[in-house]
C-alpha cells in the first residue's frame, strides 16, 4: 500500500476539543481563556452598570443648568435645548427646515444609490441635474421664494456633509486620473502626476486649508474674492485626490499583466482597456482602503474650523461654551458628537463589507 492510499484509507481523526465543545470552548476551553473571559464579562457588566446609572438612573431630564449642576448624572435638558444649534449652527432659526429637508433628501438619495440594482447612467444624470441642484437651492435659497442664506451662515451637520460628500465625490474621478497618469508611459505626464501627489501628501490638510483660505486671496487681483466655503471645498478635493490616486495605483498594480495583453489582443485601445477591463478590477480590489479613507476624511472635516467655518463638532463646542451650561454638560455634548460620527462611520464600514460580498472580492 502506498503512502497516498494509506492516507486516503486512514480512519478520520477525532475533532479537536475546541471544535467538539462548540463556540463556548473558545472562551472557556482552557484556564487562561476562562480567566480572560470572566474578567472581560465582569468589566463589561461593571461599565454597563455605570453607564446606565449615568445615562438614565441619575440623569436629569428637565430643568436648567442649576438643576444639572446639582445632579450626578447626564444633563439631557442641555441636549434638548442646544440640539438644533448643534445640528444647523448659525443657519437662520426660522429657515432651519431647509437644511433638515436637504439632509433628508441627501440621505434618501444616497440610500437609493447604494442599491446595485439602481446603478445606471440615469441615476448619475439624476444626481447631476436634479439632486445636487436641489440640495444647493435648499441651502442657499434666492429662488422659488426662498430667503437667500450666505454660505457664511452654513454650519453644523449640513456643512460637514457638504464638505465630505462633495469633496470625496469629486476627488474620486480626479484621483483615478492621477493614478492613471502616474502609471503612464509618457514621462511628462508621469512626472507631473508624481510631483502633485507627493507634494500634496507631504503636507497636512490643515496647511492646505490655511493656504487656500488665507494665502490664496493675496495672489488674486485686487477686489476679487472667492467664497470661503468654495476655497475649503477645493482644498479638500485636491488633498483627497492625492490619497485616492495612491490607493487606486495599488489596485492597478495588482491587476495581472495578462489582462492588459488580453485587451490589446482584442483590438481595444488604451482607454477602452482601462474602462472595460482594468479599472473595474482595480477598483473592486481597493474597496476596503477606499472606504477607510472616506471615513477618515468625513471625520477630518472638523479641521475647517481653522479657516472660520463652523462644522458639526465646532457647533457642539460652541454649545458647551454657552455661559448657561459652561462646565456642566461637556460630556453630553461630546457624547452627541461621538454618536453621530460613529453612526455614519459604522454605516460606511457596513456598506464597504456589503460591496465586498456583492463584488465577491473575498476568498470566502
Amino acid at each position: 500500500m502506498t503512502d497516498v492510499q494509506a492516507l486516503v484509507l486512514a480512519p478520520p481523526q477525532p475533532a479537536p476539543a475546541a471544535a467538539r465543545g462548540g463556540k463556548l470552548s473558545a472562551y472557556f476551553g482552557t484556564p487562561g481563556n476562562t480567566l480572560i473571559s470572566v474578567a472581560s464579562i465582569a468589566a463589561i457588566v461593571f461599565i454597563a452598570k455605570l453607564a446606565f446609572g449615568w445615562l438614565v438612573v441619575d440623569a436629569v431630564f428637565s430643568g436648567d443648568g442649576a438643576v444639572c449642576k446639582a445632579a450626578s448624572g447626564a444633563c439631557w435638558p442641555f441636549v434638548a435645548q442646544k440640539l438644533r444649534y448643534m445640528l444647523f449652527g448659525f443657519y437662520p432659526y426660522d429657515e432651519q427646515w431647509r437644511p433638515m429637508l436637504a439632509l433628508l433628501l441627501l440621505f434618501g438619495a444616497c440610500l437609493f444609490s447604494m442599491m446595485p440594482r439602481f446603478w445606471s447612467r440615469k441615476l448619475l444624470i439624476a444626481w447631476i441635474i436634479v439632486i445636487l441642484p436641489a440640495l444647493y437651492i435648499l441651502m442657499a435659497g434666492g429662488v422659488f421664494g426662498l430667503t437667500p442664506v450666505p454660505t457664511t451662515s452654513w454650519g453644523g451637520l449640513p456643512l460637514s456633509f457638504t464638505l465630505s460628500f462633495v469633496g470625496l465625490t469629486l476627488a474620486l474621478p480626479l484621483g483615478i486620473v492621477l493614478a492613471l497618469a502616474r502609471a503612464s508611459n509618457l514621462p511628462a505626464i508621469r512626472v507631473l502626476a508624481v510631483g502633485f501627489i507627493e507634494i500634496v501628501r507631504g503636507v497636512p490638510l490643515i496647511s492646505i486649508l490655511f493656504m487656500a483660505t488665507v494665502m490664496l486671496p493675496l495672489f488674486m487681483p485686487e477686489g476679487t474674492t472667492i467664497d470661503k466655503l468654495l476655497r475649503a471645498q477645493v482644498a479638500i478635493i485636491l488633498f483627497a485626490s492625492a490619497y485616492i490616486a495612491e490607493i487606486v495605483r495599488g489596485g492597478l498594480q495588482d491587476v495581472p499583466a495578462g489582462q492588459y495583453e488580453a485587451g490589446k489582443s482584442l483590438g481595444l485601445h488604451y482607454w477602452q482597456i482601462m474602462r472595460k477591463i482594468v479599472l473595474p478590477q482595480a477598483l473592486k480590489k481597493v474597496i476596503p482602503p477606499m472606504v477607510g479613507l472616506f471615513i477618515g476624511f468625513f471625520q477630518d472635516t472638523t479641521l475647517v474650523t481653522i479657516v472660520g467655518l463652523v462644522d458639526f463638532l465646532d457647533t457642539v463646542r460652541s454649545a458647551i461654551r454657552d455661559p448657561e451650561w459652561q462646565g456642566i454638560a461637556v460630556l453630553e455634548g461630546y457624547l452627541v458628537a461621538a454618536a453621530v460620527y460613529f453612526t455614519f462611520s459604522a454605516l460606511m464600514g457596513a456598506y464597504s463589507r456589503f460591496l465586498e460580498v456583492h463584488f465577491r472580492t473575498t476568498h470566502a
